[in-house]
């Protein structure tokens, strides 16, 4: 299998431990989990981009918490942590020649401010916002391909969630899956790769 010419990565479970920011927003696990349910599937079903912090907030009330859970959310952004090995596995594709791009569900702003905390420089981060609609829409995937200048066929994307491996499949793209905190697959196709650490899904591949 040819080695692709760029990486593109889903950024907030992919690259970065949301999980544990919703988490402490939300205070307490079960409650961080049954609100990302709910805002997982507002933005699965929203069609065209509506406002990421509407949609949060929204996902909130649906799952019972209250405005200042949303808040807390965007207070705590910029404590997003990467997932251990990131920046070393970042650092040697960048070493490596390839190109680096993310795609990812939210806003400009909280895009630009999340992808700045995995401490390597992205040639491309384009935001549903930009896109105008929220992966798995093909909209996004497309927009960073053209960004970084490359075919679908000389990417290798790196899906965060279930959803994102039919979405960047559909558009041409081979992906694998960092499946970090082992959540279900959805029905569709496979990824080349699940594995729980983003080293192990890249071996050999890129």
């Amino acid at each position: 299998m040819p080695h692709p010419k760029a990486v593109i990565f889903d950024l907030l479970t992919a690259l970065l431990d949301s999980w544990t920011v919703w988490d402490a927003a939300a205070g307490g696990a079960e409650a961080g989990r049954s609100w990302r349910a709910r805002y997982l599937e507002l933005t699965y079903g929203c069609g065209a981009y509506r406002s990421y912090e509407a949609l949060v907030a929204e996902a909130a009330r649906d799952a019972g918490l209250t405005a200042a859970a949303p808040a807390a959310l965007h207070a705590g952004w910029d404590g997003l942590m990467p997932w251990p090995e990131v920046s070393a596995v970042l650092a040697g594709l960048r070493a490596r020649g390839l190109l680096l791009g993310v795609a990812t569900n939210c806003s400009v702003e909280l895009g630009r401010r999340a992808a700045a905390r995995c401490g390597v420089p992205f040639d491309a981060v384009i935001t549903a916002e930009e896109a105008g609609f929220y992966k798995p829409r093909p909209e996004p995937y497309r927009a960073v391909l053209a960004a970084l200048g490359v075919a679908p066929e000389d990417a290798l994307f790196v899906a965060g969630s279930s959803a994102d491996v039919p979405g960047a499949a559909g558009v041409g793209m081979r992906v694998v899956w960092h499946n970090r905190v082992g959540l279900p697959a959805r029905p569709g196709p496979k990824p080349l790769r699940e594995a729980r650490t983003l080293d192990a899904a890249l071996e050999g591949l890129a």
